[in-house]
């Protein structure tokens, strides 16, 4: 991943956010609303949903008739395409996830089919456990001569078994970790938390499936006022619906409109006055002009785009905008902090968020993206002139091509870095847990060694403090919600971000100590399911210790779910990206096991996608 985000305010005049305002919130928003509405209601929608894929075009044209719609008119065009952008992505993401879920269902299932005690397989396949045991151990031992996972060789064995008996073999295997245990007799109470753990997940996955369609943001109220109306009047008729009502009530519409995305850097302009300070203009937005406000760190890139933009203005256009190393924009509005008072384009604050390609900073990255550019367009070329009877709108296609390829030959002044040289059998692999939230292990890919490790603690090194620090802010936070919620007072208390301060240090220490062993490449585990495997699993555990007593139960649900959201996973690894970008040191991801030491999970994460680097 070579590219990141970095973002400014933006401060402007009153009229300005005020016109902005009106267009994302009163306009574009709506829109928005709209479009994801009449996506909902498409006959196909159902056809869609089940491919798990959006056919192109179609929110194109479900937005043309829109664009003369007196609710909808009088935006510019680069609004439009945003509002279409948007709906595209919300969709595509959200078959893709329906897509994904229906498709675990299917695995929980079978996976459920298959979990049996040793009383049930020793009775389907009318033998002993002691028979089930030395079959298994045989199985293990001609399949550990062989390369890959033993998971996956175990798959096919039991896919390619006819007998009743090898099949119960594979699932006792299975059911263990794939090993055979030392105690012959079976652990019934691990057993039963195990099975009802899996029938928890695929009752959660049920109703994931069939959880609401995408819908928009309600900057006025009405739906959530509505909800309020309609339950204090009426009675549910059923326990769904009082929960669906609860859930709207419980959640507080979004305050601030949807961003506007400019997909093309030319369409941002940059200026400087007389002192020296930055700012941007819009196309679509006249003469509006927002300064740029941001610390150090991001200065750096605004300063980059700035120049970018005068070398090529003053060269005639003798340099690509393909080699900007700004790629692309985004207007958004951030959530003020006192929500009560002022009219809301006073309140909010504008942020520009630019996506850069980090190559570009430097020469040698710029000629890395010049040789694949130019890779691309040769290929296009090719293809192009390889048929017959071009039409005129074609022949001009190839026009621009060729002079895009001449342009890319005189890249933009940069300044010299020798790319990052890394060994490829050098892997860092990394564990995310939820009691130790990072271990790191330095693995010598070829000889299947770990060369050192590092904990969590030792990452952070005079910063653990910080930790602690934390833990205790989160309790306080804790504490101060539930009088909230008592008193039925407002209980939104914001972050104090250092958490996300913790996260960045961990990934800037990480990625420095993959330079100290010159490795290759950092392998992040595969942890989309995380949580959804700690609630089955606590859920499961609290059934069996208070059967009967529900308050208990959901006291100690509680407790652990405190323990497993006290760390954001997904920002951490998106942190140990960026900075991993910024060097070009390649991120990978690798198989986390289930049951295993910190250590031995940071080890088994860089020796699986070491393996399966060597399989492609």
């Amino acid at each position: 991943m070579s590219q990141i985000t970095v973002q400014c305010h933006l401060v402007a005049s009153e009229s300005t956010c005020h016109h902005l305002w009106k267009l994302m919130a009163d306009l574009n928003t709506p829109l928005i609303n709209e479009l994801l509405a009449q996506m909902a209601q498409h006959p196909e929608f159902e056809t869609w949903r089940k491919k798990g894929r959006l056919p192109a075009g179609i929110v194109k044209q479900l937005c043309q008739p829109l664009k003369t719609d007196p609710r909808f008119t009088n935006q510019p065009a680069r609004f439009y395409a945003s509002a279409i952008a948007v709906v595209e992505y919300i969709y595509k993401s959200w078959f893709k996830l329906q897509q994904r879920l229906a498709q675990k269902l299917s695995r929980k299932i079978s996976w459920l089919g298959m979990l049996k005690s040793d009383e049930e397989l020793t009775a389907e396949s009318n033998t002993s456990v002691e028979v089930i045991r030395t079959n298994a151990a045989e199985l293990l031992n001609s399949l550990s001569s062989e390369e890959g996972s033993i998971y996956t060789k175990l798959w096919k064995v039991y896919n390619d078994a006819d007998d009743i008996l090898t099949r119960c073999v594979v699932c006792y295997l299975f059911k263990n970790s794939n090993e055979v245990p030392e105690k012959s007799e079976e652990n019934l109470k691990e057993f039963a938390e195990n099975r009802r753990k899996t029938e928890i997940q695929i009752e959660r996955i049920k109703q994931q499936l069939e959880s609401r369609i995408p819908k928009g943001r309600d900057l006025t109220w009405e739906s959530w006022l509505e909800t309020l109306a309609i339950a204090s009047t009426t009675a549910p008729t059923d326990e769904s619906e009082a929960k669906s009502w609860q859930n709207k009530l419980l959640t507080e519409p979004k305050p601030i409109p949807f961003p506007v995305g400019y997909e093309t850097n030319e369409d941002l302009t940059w200026i400087k006055n007389e002192k020296g300070r930055l700012s941007v203009r819009f196309n679509g937005l006249g003469k509006h002009t927002f300064q740029i406000y941001c610390d150090q760190r991001q200065l750096k890139w605004f300063e980059r785009f700035y120049e970018d933009q005068e070398i090529k203005k003053g060269s005639k256009n003798e340099y690509s905008s393909g080699l900007f190393t700004l790629r692309s924009g985004r207007i958004a509005w951030q959530e003020g902090t006192n929500t009560n008072k002022g009219e809301p384009w006073k309140i909010h604050q504008l942020i520009l968020y630019c996506t850069v390609d980090t190559r570009l900073w430097t020469a040698e990255g710029t000629e890395q993206v010049c040789q694949e550019k130019a890779e691309d367009i040769a290929k296009t070329l090719t293809n192009m002139e390889q048929k017959s009877n071009l039409n005129d709108n074609q022949q001009a296609f190839i026009r621009r091509k060729q002079s895009t390829l001449a342009r890319l030959n005189n890249p933009f002044p940069r300044p010299s870095r020798p790319p990052y040289q890394g060994q490829s059998h050098i892997l860092i692999g990394v564990a995310l847990e939820r009691h130790k939230p990072t271990t790191v292990a330095v693995v010598d890919g070829t000889k299947d060694k770990v060369i050192t490790y590092r904990s969590f603690k030792q990452l952070l090194g005079d910063n653990y403090g910080l930790l602690n620090k934390r833990h205790q802010r989160k309790q306080k936070e804790s504490h101060q919600r539930h009088k909230a919620q008592r008193d039925g007072s407002s209980n939104q208390f914001g972050d104090s971000q250092l958490g996300e301060y913790i996260d960045r240090l961990i990934a800037k220490a990480i990625v420095t100590f993959a330079q100290t062993y010159h490795a290759g490449s950092i392998v992040l585990p595969k942890l989309g399911d995380i949580r959804e495997s700690f609630e089955s699993k606590i859920q499961a555990q609290a059934e069996q210790k208070f059967p009967d007593l529900m308050k208990n139960r959901k006291e100690y649900l509680k407790r652990y779910r405190i323990q497993v959201h006290q760390w954001s996973y997904g920002r951490l690894i998106n942190d140990i990206k960026a900075q991993a970008s910024k060097l070009g040191i390649v991120v990978e991801e690798g198989q986390q096991p289930i049951r295993a030491s910190p250590q031995e999970k940071a080890k088994e994460v860089a020796i699986s996608a070491y393996r399966n680097r060597r399989k492609s």
